[in-house]
């Protein structure tokens, strides 16, 4: 049996309960827009490692130890449905503090789960993912992280003003190029710190890691931030290619080191066949993805869930690429907080 946890008003949920349904996989869905309403989770650790117990819906009930895989996406805020009585600010604090207690249960049991908390942390600093993708020998852009409006001048002209802003955390952010009035804006960094990297040319690659099996697509767009392209009136095409082994091989690695199943990793191909690398999501929204190229990215994720899908093999990326990077030149900048 398949657990998915996740709301279903959220299209990659949607998609994996779409494709369970067409393969007639047994599943189950805990919908996280009402949950806890409708639902009732049972778990002991009585060995002190895994939970034992039962997962409760409105008419079904399935023992954990039935379970093969359980696929999971946590909704936003504005997709759950909050108790009655209760205040937005309260309905938030309420949804915490069953995230966490779903989460808990999550983390020790013993089939395959896509994905589990631990492993997910690294999206809430890029700074430190960047760290990460450097040790596995992807390269990284030139990075400042600064709350200093004196310096992020000084790195935005050193650079010519092809730079790039993002946020630090795994909250969503547009990736712009800044502009005049994002330059008049700089003495707002005071309040709170921003990312800057040099800008990359080239074509986006976006890569999905799912136990064995990698799928990558190709970008061709105008746009910094191609998620967003349509909104800018820009035109977007994808297609699936290929990626040479020793990148291929970092992305596993990169996945396994995470303690991730499935990850979404951002690369950019330059005009020299070089490869940056610039975040890892573990909540990927693939759905984009496959309905753009084709590949059939969902059926991966099902594969694994049924326990049908291998795990990567233990990997190792050749310390000296990383090295060869740093005699390059191409290391990220030291993160800087003043």
């Amino acid at each position: 049996m398949i657990v998915v946890c996740g709301g279903i008003a959220d299209g990659v949920t949607e998609l994996v309960c779409a494709r369970l349904e067409y393969r007639r996989m047994p599943y189950r869905l805990l919908d996280l827009g009402v949950f806890p309403q409708g639902f009732r989770l049972h778990c002991q650790w009585l060995d002190g490692r895994h939970p034992e117990g039962w997962i409760e819906g409105p008419d079904w009930r399935v023992d954990l130890d039935d379970v093969t895989g359980i696929f999971v996406r946590y909704p936003g805020q504005e997709a759950r449905v909050p108790p009655p009585g209760t205040a937005e600010q309260e309905a938030q604090l309420y949804h915490a503090e069953i995230d966490l207690g779903l989460a808990a249960l999550l983390e020790d049991v013993s089939c395959t789960v896509i994905n589990r908390a631990n492993g997910a942390m690294s999206n809430h600093s890029k700074p430190y993912q960047g760290l990460l993708i450097r040790e596995v020998g992807l390269l990284v852009p030139p990075t400042l992280v600064t709350n200093d409006p004196a310096r992020a001048a000084a790195f935005i002209a050193e650079a010519e003003g092809d730079v790039i802003y993002k946020s630090l955390s795994g909250v969503r952010s547009i990736v712009r190029r800044p502009g005049p009035e994002q330059l008049r804006r700089l003495h707002l960094l005071e309040h709170a710190p921003a990312q800057f990297q040099r800008f990359i040319p080239g074509d986006n690659v976006r890569v999905h890691t799912i136990g064995d099996r990698l799928f990558a697509t190709e970008v061709h767009t105008e746009a910094v931030d191609y998620r967003y392209a349509a909104r800018d009136g820009l035109a977007i095409e994808m297609f699936e290619t290929s990626l040479p082994p020793r990148v291929e091989e970092a992305c596993f690695v990169l996945t396994a080191r995470l303690g991730l199943v499935m990850a979404g990793i951002d690369l950019k191909r330059t005009p020299d066949g070089e490869y940056y690398c610039f975040e890892i999501n573990p909540a990927p929204g693939f759905l984009y993805y496959e309905q753009h190229s084709g590949q059939p990215i969902s059926d991966a994720v099902v594969d694994v869930l049924a326990g049908a899908g291998a795990t990567p093999p233990a990997l190792t990326v050749d310390r000296a690429t990383s090295d060869e990077a740093d005699t390059a030149g191409r290391r990220i900048a030291t993160p800087v907080a003043s």
